[in-house]
């Protein structure tokens, strides 16, 4: 068992955190501060071609794996960018894992290469506001009319769809009481997002200003039966298969928005000079960052490891769920322990740690809460019964 990096992924991260070199704290301080999407730091990465980190080599991507595209969106975070740089990109990372496992040789050829290039940017549109995480009944739906559906219905909490001309949308095809089993019935799509059919209001929220979230009000959106994703009534099932990965990359987020807090609490504490003396020397500091710091790589074992399940084609549900769950609560931890190492000077903004700490309440809250997380596991992985 070997817990190494490779060679081959060394590289990953020393040519990522290169790209990342280029935009220092006061770039995402701004961007904090002023919003607007980071378009110049999306387009690096883009010219870099980490963009399609997971898209097979014959579409313009590189053919890695999950493991990879986690090691590439930690490292983003740990350089200080945190979520707003990891959310800048984290669609385009995972989001067409649907297109590249499901979808035709013609839509992976028309869809993956201009998503790749940067030149389509894509949003992510499942949860609705009536519905939350019951997945299986959301209201959205397509009715189909020739050779094109019907698209209507709400969904929020959609980030990136400012800026993007792209969406992967799940729309239900089949009323819920017309299907045999309760996951049957909606279909996934992959379709422009034209603004003539589709209402986009932004969220106002408390942390991640440089990348959008709206609600999205959707009135007869015609989407051609060419964007849809594998067959009709199958897009809860193709979403499943997504959303492992999609747990892992967060998880690998937040360990590495845990990371820049703790660099920049323990820098703090070694310069910090009170009572004649570093605030590092004292215990009642060094012990909540050490404790953030185990608990982190703790998190990093599980995420990896849910990753390697996931390249190698084996079972991962309980520990992506695990790592999710597990980065999340270091993250916030480590984020606060940051903040209060700095103490009064943790509250400014340019010391970035409050920054820090608004962001890390994503990690536990999206794509999924820590209760429903702990409700799987009790499930699953104690043979407990559903409570869901």
């Amino acid at each position: 068992m070997d817990f190494s990096l490779s060679a081959e992924q060394e590289a990953i991260r020393d040519a990522v955190g290169k790209v990342c070199a280029r935009f220092p704290d006061d770039y995402w301080l701004a961007k904090d501060r002023d919003g607007g999407f980071p378009d110049d730091f999306h387009r690096a990465f883009a010219e870099a071609g980490w963009l399609g980190v997971c898209v097979p080599q014959q579409y313009g991507g590189a053919g890695l794996g999950v493991t990879e595209a986690a090691l590439l969106m930690q490292t983003v975070a740990e350089s200080g960018a945190g979520l707003s740089g990891a959310s800048a990109l984290h669609m385009n990372i995972f989001g067409l894992n649907p297109v590249v496992v499901f979808g035709s040789d013609e839509q992976k050829k028309r869809m993956l290469p201009p998503l790749v290039a940067g030149k389509d940017k894509a949003c992510f549109a499942v949860t609705e506001p009536n519905v939350g995480l019951d997945t299986l009944k959301l209201k959205t739906k397509a009715v189909r009319e020739g050779d094109r559906y019907l698209l209507s219905g709400q969904k929020i909490w959609i980030s990136t769809a400012q800026v993007a001309n792209k969406m992967l949308i799940l729309a239900r095809t089949t009323p819920l009481e017309q299907v045999g089993r309760r996951t049957e019935g909606l279909s996934l799509f992959y379709t422009d997002l034209d603004r003539r059919y589709v209402d986009i209001r932004e969220i106002p929220k408390m942390g991640r200003s440089a990348v959008d979230s709206n609600e999205l009000f959707i009135d007869a959106l015609p989407v051609p039966v060419a964007d849809r994703i594998g067959e009709e009534g199958r897009g809860f099932e193709y979403i499943l298969h997504g959303m492992n990965p999609e747990r892992i990359l967060i998880g690998a987020e937040g360990i590495g928005l845990g990371r820049a807090a703790l660099r920049k609490a323990a820098l703090y504490a070694k310069e910090r000079i009170v009572f004649d003396r570093p605030i590092g020397e004292n215990q009642a500091i060094q012990h909540p960052l050490a404790a953030c710091w185990m608990a982190l790589e703790a998190a990093n074992l599980m995420a990896f490891k849910a990753a390697s399940l996931y390249d190698a084609g084996a079972p991962c549900g309980v520990e992506a769920n695990a790592a999710k769950y597990l980065a999340g609560e270091a993250c916030f931890k480590a984020c606060e322990t940051a903040l209060m190492t700095h103490g009064g000077m943790g509250y400014a903004k340019e010391f970035h740690v409050e920054r820090y700490l608004r962001e890390s309440l994503i990690v536990r809250i999206a794509p999924i809460t820590p209760h429903l997380i702990l409700s799987f596991i009790a499930e699953k992985a104690l043979g407990l019964p559903k409570s869901y």
